[in-house]
């Protein structure tokens, strides 16, 4: 029987500490480049349709996410579908919604966790969304957060931000920008589109020793750290290699002002096997760069498929999708 989950169920279902176990298994058995290929996009005028796939090597559902964008209304919609990999049968479908913003905050805390210097962390925030709110919860599964200073243009959000992390239990501390909330922290998450896609990051603003992390900029026409940045940076690691280096605006733009980030980027799944040793002193600035891959999609989504049927939620899908024997 075929488990639909709504968005609801999966939200109740999911787990950070599930989630970034499921990720860091993935990525370190993600060497075979032919289980994750490229993501397709299809566009026809202010329309684009989506595709990010997956067979995990961990044995774990394989499967598809998709992504629908009629950008006339501005609406996108998520669905994910997961099948059996010994039977192909169809597992489950569900709203992909929360799962994309949450596995991207969860493969960043694995990222952060591996990148950060040791201890307790202060942590800077650019922007006070959902992706910024979701990196924080994310972080606090996988380390002692010393301090969380948050910038966002409003002052409104930015109390919004506090009051929903407020149960943490941690110092969220308002700043008046983002070059205020940068100095002195640790680690520090760009979470926030500029609207003129400038950069939201200035690399001026770096301390050795800062680990950065960028999900902002993933097409080329976007902009969220700027190419000091990325000169300054000793080690970036990228999600996904090709598409960081070749298909993101900042790497982009960095090139162009003859910046060659190539010698000094590796994979997440290098980082996470141990066949890169990511930061290696802690005066070292390191950037993580994500555009998102199929492969967290399939992890978090198979946690919270699991999950949501250990605790009875969902629905089943009223008529068989059977497999055919070839």
């Amino acid at each position: 029987m075929t488990l639909v989950l709504s968005d609801d169920d999966v939200r109740q279902a999911f787990n950070w500490g599930l989630a970034i176990d499921g990720l860091r298994a993935a990525y370190a058995g993600a060497a075979e480049p032919g289980r994750y290929p490229n993501r397709t996009v299809a566009r026809g005028g202010v329309n684009w349709f989506r595709v990010l796939s997956g067979v995990p090597a961990d044995g774990s559902p394989m499967g598809v996410k998709v992504i629908a964008g009629a950008f006339a209304r501005r609406q996108v919609s998520y669905l994910i579908s997961l099948f059996d990999q010994d039977t192909a049968e169809l597992v489950a479908l569900m709203d992909g919604n929360s799962i994309t913003g949450y596995r991207t905050a969860a493969t960043s805390a694995l990222a952060a966790d591996l990148l950060a210097r040791a201890g307790a962390l202060t942590v800077a925030v650019i922007g006070s969304g959902f992706e910024a709110r979701k990196h924080v919860r994310a972080l606090a599964a996988v380390r002692i957060l010393h301090a969380v200073r948050v910038f966002s243009p409003r002052a409104e959000s930015r109390a919004g931000f506090a009051a929903e992390l407020a149960d943490l239990g941690v110092s969220i501390q308002p700043g008046q920008s983002a070059a205020e909330v940068v100095a002195g922290a640790d680690l520090v998450i760009c979470a926030a589109r500029s609207y003129d896609e400038m950069p939201t990051l200035l690399g001026e603003w770096l301390e050795p020793g800062m680990t950065v992390v960028s999900i902002g900029s993933t097409v080329p026409e976007q902009r969220e750290v700027d190419s000091v940045t990325i000169g300054r940076a000793d080690v970036i690691i990228a999600d996904v290699l090709h598409e960081v280096l070749h298909e993101t605006g900042d790497l982009l733009a960095a090139a162009a002002n003859a910046i060659d980030a190539a010698g000094k980027t590796a994979s997440l799944a290098d980082l996470v096997s141990g066949r890169h040793p990511g930061r290696e002193r802690d005066d070292q600035i390191v950037v993580y760069k994500s555009v998102g891959a199929g492969i967290q999609d399939l992890a978090v989504a198979s946690m919270a498929a699991y999950q949501a049927a250990k605790l009875g939620l969902g629905t089943h899908l009223p008529i068989p999708v059977r497999p055919v024997t070839k």
